[in-house]
């Protein structure tokens, strides 16, 4: 493989681009975007902005690519870019739209791209024309994958007039203020070729060089390294030095390089995508870097039958997600990789891919990839993980590294003591609703959580707020390990304490570590809270909400709450209702979904499964499922309201009902009222309305 490799030859493309086309600026006015699609040219004024009509922010991927069409992983997905945008209340693209329309560029508001971190996205908006996207701001997975892809970005408006005119533009125009690797890949025209000049040494890999201060002790010279947070010291552990050793003193944001992975995952909708890329692009006989390393998981899919409609099924949907699970598992066979798969005796899946890593895989100190956003889940643990895209993932079967920039971290400390029905999930909420995120200030950053209340956070609860840095826009989410991380490793992996111990000994921030902000919250200030429809940063107090909100579905799962601590939540709040003589509300369908076959298990053994049945909630195997639009829980009418304890409710990500997100004690307790309320229990007071 690598010999092929040597003798490709690689070119950069070209110093100056001209991209012939028209410009589809995508604005709130679905009308405005109805009238670009229809063949009208829309009027921008680059040196007035205020004259300009209002671009939507936040487009998910979610919208770019719906999770149904994900199922494609070819140039069909040029038919299907934004068919989930969602602009005053419709959505105002349809299939094969964009590609007739002869567009060049797309434009949008603040945060582009937020959300999964499927490549689907921009490989969609490429297959259909598109060849810059411009935005306010761009967040961190989706803007790399352009890249990976050849995808241009930018976030310079006064781009459009120049697209417009079809002036000549030169590259630098699109690598500016990039690091050196970046430039390289975009100037290459992706990961892939800029990862095979590497390797035929034509590229230039800037020198990571370990930061000192020089002080004196009597007549002798002393160096101390700079002081660094938890995660700067990991990714300093697994930084790949000029002479290509692995570790390097010290590192800084802004540091650019490769990084060894300690583990490398996919599930079945990524990994199809990044085989075929690798057998097109390496070779069909080629085998991957280390097998041992590298794991893919059946999670996303698994109940699709079941819940998919009889208009996607007619176009073949169904079929194509088969094929995405019969293609993952002959690659996996073919190159000796471990796939957690399907249940032989059941239907169902071994577990989510995130709670498997943190059940079985990951440990302090390591650096995890994962083609998954919610990869920071297995930060609880002390480690650090982040989500990659498709290209990221198959070049990293070459070389067993990913691209790194050492991100800037932001510590948020929760003090006090939280109040008993609060959990990590409400405080997550809290911090999403928090305008130094809601304006993306927190955008590609490391989360690093800590004070009292997250230190008696169980590893289970912490994982919460690991898994929705993602929602954050953060780089990764981290916990510095402490005696709990020891407690999780020696009961639920029977690690060896002293082994547990010395894995975690280092892991902390220094004092002195610098940080681009810190937010400190007091717990007992926060209460339980639900995100409103729409994004995971509309958080409220539930005592806020003005009237009763009544509720039909209520959905319990996903990796963010799916884990065994989740599983003590909902069983308290459904025995506390069934020695009340109460149990689901008629009007309401709840639904529980295990993480992983561990997580039911301990769910038998505590005697869960009984108290979930006699108190009317249906149980369901392992699955993301209803979080992905692809099992039971998804909404079906968009008057449906679902409270759910899952990490996103974008437009249409989980039916086209309007989703609440709130905590497992709020969803089981909310279940059984009807409408959504706080948990308290029996004996301090009654289910407390909004």
């Amino acid at each position: 493989m690598i010999n092929s490799l040597l003798e490709r030859k690689i070119e950069k493309r070209p110093d100056k681009v001209r991209l012939r086309g028209r410009i589809l600026f995508l604005t709130e006015d679905p009308e405005l975007i109805k009238s670009q699609l229809a063949g009208e040219d829309l009027p921008w004024d680059t040196r007035h902005p205020a004259n300009n009509p209002k671009l939507r922010d936040d487009i998910s991927t979610d919208e770019i690519t719906p999770a149904h069409y994900c199922f494609y992983f070819d140039e069909t997905l040029g038919e299907i870019p934004y068919l989930g945008l969602k602009c005053g209340g419709v959505t105002p693209i349809g299939r094969g739209d964009v590609k007739r329309g002869g567009f060049v560029c797309a434009v949008s508001g603040k945060r582009r791209g937020k959300g999964s971190s499927r490549e689907q996205s921009p490989y969609a908006e490429m297959c259909a024309g598109i060849r810059v996207v411009i935005a306010e701001n761009i967040e961190r997975i989706y803007k790399q994958n352009c890249q990976n892809l050849g995808l241009l970005t930018s976030t310079n408006f006064s781009l459009i007039d120049r697209i417009r005119s079809g002036e000549e533009i030169s590259l630098s125009e699109f690598t500016a203020g990039e690091d050196e690797i970046t430039r390289q890949v975009i100037e290459y025209g992706g990961l892939f070729p800029f990862n095979v000049a590497r390797m035929q040494g034509k590229v230039f890999l800037p020198s990571i060089q370990s930061d000192v201060t020089l002080g004196m002790a009597g007549q002798t010279r002393t160096y101390r390294q700079r002081p660094m947070t938890v995660a700067e010291k990991i990714f300093a552990r697994h930084m790949i030095s000029e002479k290509g050793e692995v570790g390097v003193a010290s590192v800084r944001p802004g540091d650019t390089g490769f990084a060894r992975a300690d583990l490398r995952f996919s599930h079945e909708y990524v990994t199809p995508m990044a085989a075929i890329f690798f057998e097109r692009y390496v070779g069909k006989e080629a085998k991957v870097n280390d097998p041992s390393t590298i794991l893919f998981f059946r999670d996303h899919l698994t109940f699709l039958d079941e819940v998919i409609s009889e208009e996607k099924k007619k176009l073949g949907l169904l079929d194509l997600a088969t094929q995405l699970k019969l293609k993952q598992q002959d690659f996996a066979k073919k190159q000796g990789i471990r796939l957690h798969g399907e249940l032989t005796d059941r239907k169902g899946s071994e577990g989510i891919c995130h709670s498997i890593v943190l059940e079985s895989y990951a440990l302090p100190g390591q650096l995890n990839i994962g083609s998954d956003s919610h990869t920071p889940h297995v930060g609880a643990i002390g480690c650090v993980a982040f989500g990659i895209g498709t290209t990221d993932v198959f070049n990293s079967w070459i070389t067993k590294d990913v691209r790194v920039r050492v991100p800037e971290s932001v510590k948020i400390i929760i003090r006090g003591k939280k109040h008993p029905n609060v959990t990590a999930k409400d405080f997550i909420l809290k911090i999403l609703s928090l305008d130094y995120v809601r304006s993306g200030k927190a955008l590609a950053k490391v989360m690093e959580y800590a004070g009292e209340a997250i230190e008696e956070l169980s590893v289970d609860e912490r994982a919460t707020m690991t898994n929705m840095a993602a929602e954050i826009g953060g780089f990764t989410g981290i916990v510095a390990p402490d005696k709990k991380a020891v407690d999780f490793l020696v009961e639920r992996r029977g690690m060896e304490r002293s082994k547990a111990e010395a894995m975690v000994k280092g892991l902390y921030s220094d004092p002195g570590a610098q940080y681009a902000q810190v937010i400190e919250l007091d717990a007992a200030e926060i209460t339980p809270m639900v995100a409103t429809p729409g994004d995971p940063g509309n958080g409220k107090y539930i005592r806020e909400l003005n009237t009763p909100v009544p509720v039909e579905i209520a959905y319990g799962g996903t990796c963010t709450a799916g884990k065994n601590e989740d599983m003590d939540m909902y069983a308290a709040v459904l025995a506390d209702a069934l020695k009340q003589g109460k149990r689901v509300a008629d009007s309401v369908k709840f639904f529980i979904q295990f993480g992983s076959q561990e997580t039911r298990d301990y769910c038998l053994r505590k005697g869960y499964l009984e108290v979930f049945r006699k108190a009317g909630a249906q149980v369901i195997e392992p699955s993301c499922g209803a979080c992905i639009n692809a099992g039971p829980g998804v909404s079906t009418r968009s008057d449906q309201v679902v409270i759910s304890a899952q990490n996103r409710n974008f437009p249409g990500r989980s039916g086209p009902g309007q989703m609440y997100l709130a905590s497992p004690y709020t969803v089981a307790a909310s279940a059984v009222a009807g409408y959504i309320v706080e948990y308290e229990p029996s004996q301090t007071k009654e289910l407390v309305g909004a």
